[in-house]
C-alpha cells in the first residue's frame, strides 16, 4: 500500500513510518526540516520525503500528494514548549486533519482512502455514552481554557466523526487514542477497547509509542482489524499493567 504519514519526525510519527517500511509499504512523509530524520530513511526505495510545512502547501499541492495514497495517518500533536503549546499553528491537528480529508475529497477516486488519526483518552468519543466522574470534567473543562492543544485534539477528532461521518464514500477513518506514552525499544503486548477503561486524569495507563505505531501500521495494512474498528475511537494500553 501507499501511505502518507503526517508527524514523521515526532516521537510517535517517526515509530509508525519504521512498522510501515517493516511492512514492505511505500511510504510518503510531510516534514518541516529533514535533518533530524535517521539517516537510513534518506537511502530507502520505498520512501518519500517530502519537505513543507504542511499548512502552506497549496491545495494542488496536497491533493497531488495524496492521490495515489491508499491510507493517510496522522502523528500531528504539538511541541511541549510554551511556543508549541500558545503559539501559532493553534489548530494544527484540526486543520491539516481537514485540509487531508478536503484534498481526499476532491481527488475524487472510485475507492475509499483509510484515514487514521491519532488523539487521546482525554478525548471522549460523542458517539458513545462514555461517563467520567463531575472531578474529571471540571479538569477537562480548564484544559479546554488552559491548554490549546487539547481543544486541537477534539476539534480534529469531531470532524472526523461528525463531518466525514460513517457513511462517506471517499474517506473511512479510524482515531486511535492511546493513553499515556512511553517509550520502549520492542512492541509488546498490548490491549483495545472501544472506550476508556480507567481515569485518563486520575488513574491513566502507559502504551508505549512503539505499540501505538505498530496496532496503526496494523489497522493500515489488514483489512479484517480495519472492519472491526473502522468509525471508531479505540482506545490502546499495553498489557504489561493492570487494566
Amino acid at each position: 500500500m501507499k501511505v502518507l504519514v503526517v508527524g514523521a519526525s515526532g516521537a510517535t510519527g517517526s515509530q509508525l513510518v519504521a512498522q510501515l517500511l517493516l511492512q514492505q509499504h511505500f511510504v510518503k512523509v510531510i516534514v518541516r526540516s529533514s535533518h533530524k530524520l535517521p539517516e537510513s530513511w534518506k537511502n530507502k526505495d520505498n520512501l518519500q520525503i517530502i519537505t513543507a510545512s504542511i499548512l502552506a502547501l497549496s491545495n494542488s499541492e496536497m491533493e497531488n500528494i495524496v492521490k495515489n495514497c491508499d491510507a493517510v495517518a496522522s502523528c500531528l500533536g504539538h511541541n511541549l514548549t510554551w511556543k508549541g503549546i500558545y503559539g501559532q499553528p493553534r489548530k494544527l491537528v484540526a486543520d491539516a486533519t481537514i485540509r487531508l480529508c478536503n484534498a481526499i475529497k476532491s481527488n475524487k477516486l472510485e475507492r475509499t482512502t483509510k484515514f487514521v488519526l491519532m488523539n487521546t483518552t482525554g478525548n471522549r468519543n460523542g458517539d458513545l455514552d462514555e461517563r467520567i466522574s463531575f472531578a474529571q470534567k471540571c479538569v477537562i473543562g480548564l484544559l479546554r481554557l488552559l491548554l490549546p492543544p487539547h481543544v486541537d485534539n477534539e476539534k480534529a477528532a469531531d470532524y472526523l466523526r461528525t463531518q466525514i461521518g460513517q457513511n462517506n464514500k471517499a474517506i473511512e477513518w479510524v482515531i486511535v487514542r492511546p493513553d499515556g506514552l512511553i517509550n520502549e525499544d520492542y512492541v509488546s503486548e498490548y490491549e483495545i477497547f472501544p472506550s476508556p477503561t480507567r481515569s485518563a486524569i486520575f488513574n491513566a495507563g502507559k502504551v508505549s509509542r512503539i505499540n501505538v505505531a505498530h496496532f496503526m501500521a496494523s489497522l493500515i495494512g489488514d483489512n479484517n482489524l480495519w472492519n472491526k474498528w473502522i468509525g471508531q475511537m479505540p482506545v490502546i494500553y499495553s498489557s504489561s499493567q493492570d487494566n
